[in-house]
């Protein structure tokens, strides 16, 4: 395992031009697979929302739920910066809640930063957690949380007035004080032109190859989602079709009384035995 992950060495990464890896995590184990992996940076998504409680909309998620998955990926992620991924009802539906749900973030999940999607008063609130402290990441594009009001999940800046309006959004977060930056779902070209502007790393997921960093779902690149899988993702393996695989082996075996075998079976002295069933006899 590499050294510890910071603020810091995410900003060197990316003026050393050395690309950033992100990924999720709902959970203990996976949490310690991906950081015994040396990934940089461990999300505690609200995309846990669709990929593991199998809810419609991340919007159906609240703090409760987010920090019990952060608690857990916390006890596993020892090398990672850990990020939670702050729900809609945290700071979009009240204001004035947002640095207080940042701080349980903190406090009681032992997260390193937050992370807020881009709302209409998303900079006086990145601004306001800040200013408690709290390092922040931000995200542009495609904003599930919002989806609704961008015509649905589909690619953002393909024009370019809408391109030149994610610039300002990026810009102005950038002032703000966020530490980097999620880009989703745009044109690759706007990807590039956004990373050359900013100073901050940006972290890519479905915008090309011209991010500092990149991000995927994990349960995407494994292959153990299924219900839908955007155009931007690469499925590095299908553990849903191995699981079946054992999961029916095991079936199987039970079925025709393979498993459990001798090997699998703990085991009494045969005095012992005869002892207990001639004690059952005389009952």
């Amino acid at each position: 395992m590499t050294d510890k992950v910071s603020i810091e060495s995410l900003l060197k990464k990316k003026s050393d031009r050395i690309p950033i890896t992100l990924l999720t995590a709902y959970d203990y184990p996976m949490g310690s697979i991906l950081d015994s992996c040396d990934i940089d940076i461990i999300l505690v998504g609200d995309s846990v929302a669709n990929v593991v409680l199998g809810l419609e909309s991340t919007t159906s998620i609240g703090m409760y739920e987010m920090l019990h998955h952060a608690k857990a990926v916390r006890r596993a992620v020892k090398r990672a910066l850990l990020v939670g991924d702050m729900p809609y009802e945290s700071y979009q539906l009240d204001q004035k809640d947002s640095v207080k749900n940042a701080r349980r973030f903190m406090d009681e999940a032992g997260c390193e930063a937050v992370k807020l999607e881009w709302f209409d008063s998303c900079c006086q609130t990145t601004a306001d957690i800040i200013n408690a402290g709290i390092p922040v990441m931000g995200h542009i594009g495609l904003t599930p949380q919002t989806a609704d009001k961008l015509g649905g999940f589909k690619v953002q800046g393909k024009d370019a007035q809408a391109a030149r309006k994610l610039i300002d959004e990026a810009l102005l977060l950038e002032k703000t004080g966020i530490f980097a930056i999620v880009l989703e779902c745009i044109p690759d070209a706007l990807a590039g032109i956004i990373t050359e502007k900013l100073k901050i790393p940006t972290i890519g997921i479905g915008a090309g190859p011209r991010c500092d960093g990149q991000a995927l779902v994990t349960h995407d690149l494994l292959g153990l989602f299924e219900k839908h899988r955007p155009k931007f993702v690469k499925e590095y393996v299908n553990l849903s079709e191995e699981m079946r695989k054992a999961i029916s082996a095991y079936r199987s075996e039970v079925e025709e009384r393979i498993f459990p075998s001798k090997e699998h079976s703990y085991t009494m002295k045969d005095s012992e035995v005869q002892k207990l069933k001639g004690a059952a006899t005389q009952k």
